[in-house]
């Protein structure tokens, strides 16, 4: 991990040794990424359930205060809703994804840039996950004795892997491009035959069960 001010290649904080090159750059897209990365359907669905019970509660007893306080509960919901989509729109526009034939640099960071290098002699494996709004995610599995920063890569890893972060390279327009791209570094790095990396289209955040997956 490596904070940094300026970039004379975009997305990496230096340029390329000899003998390195970009196999493929990409950003993630703000609207799905804010949807997948915070669960934004789920708090909807929370606050949209809550506000029908307040009202289901207490028509009987008095029918408008008890849809003024439905409508409160809504108005409550659309805070959160609101700033993390605006969180999202941040985060999508500081985030650029590189993958190169020897690692994968994230630059990520809101307030604070910074890249992190994932060598892929510290991936385990990588899996594809495609979304039903034509976006996909990679993800990937670090070896054991190789851990990444939470905090520094939030939101760009699965939200519940705490203790073991996982990376997570998110709402792509070409997650099928960049997968190719991985699946052969990936194997060109290991001496081994290239595997296709495929995915289950899924329209939630949990992580679909890969027909096939890039292993180092």
């Amino acid at each position: 991990m490596r904070e940094h001010e300026s970039e004379p290649v975009p997305g990496l904080p230096e340029r390329l040794p000899a003998g390195e090159t970009i196999l493929w750059q990409g950003a993630p897209r703000w609207r799905p990424l804010a949807l997948h990365a915070f669960h934004l359907r789920a708090l909807a669905a929370y606050f949209a359930l809550l506000a029908l019970w307040y009202l289901a509660a207490g028509w009987g007893a008095d029918p408008q205060d008890a849809a003024l306080g439905a409508l409160r509960l809504v108005a409550l919901g659309a805070v959160p809703i609101v700033l993390l989509l605006g969180l999202g729109s941040l985060a999508a526009r500081t985030t650029l994804y590189t993958i190169t034939n020897r690692r994968i640099v994230m630059r990520v960071g809101v307030a604070l840039p910074m890249t992190v290098n994932i060598p892929y002699a510290a991936i385990r494996s990588a899996d594809l996950r495609q979304h039903r709004d034509g976006t996909g995610d990679i993800l990937l599995r670090l070896l054991p004795g190789h851990r990444a920063s939470y905090f520094a890569l939030w939101p760009h890893l699965r939200m519940l892997r705490v203790s073991s972060p996982e990376p997570v390279l998110r709402a792509l327009t070409d997650a099928e491009a960049a997968a190719r791209a991985l699946a052969q570094a990936l194997a060109a790095s290991a001496s081994m035959p290239v595997r296709a990396l495929h995915g289950a289209r899924i329209d939630d955040d949990h992580a679909a069960r890969p027909e096939a997956a890039a292993a180092a």
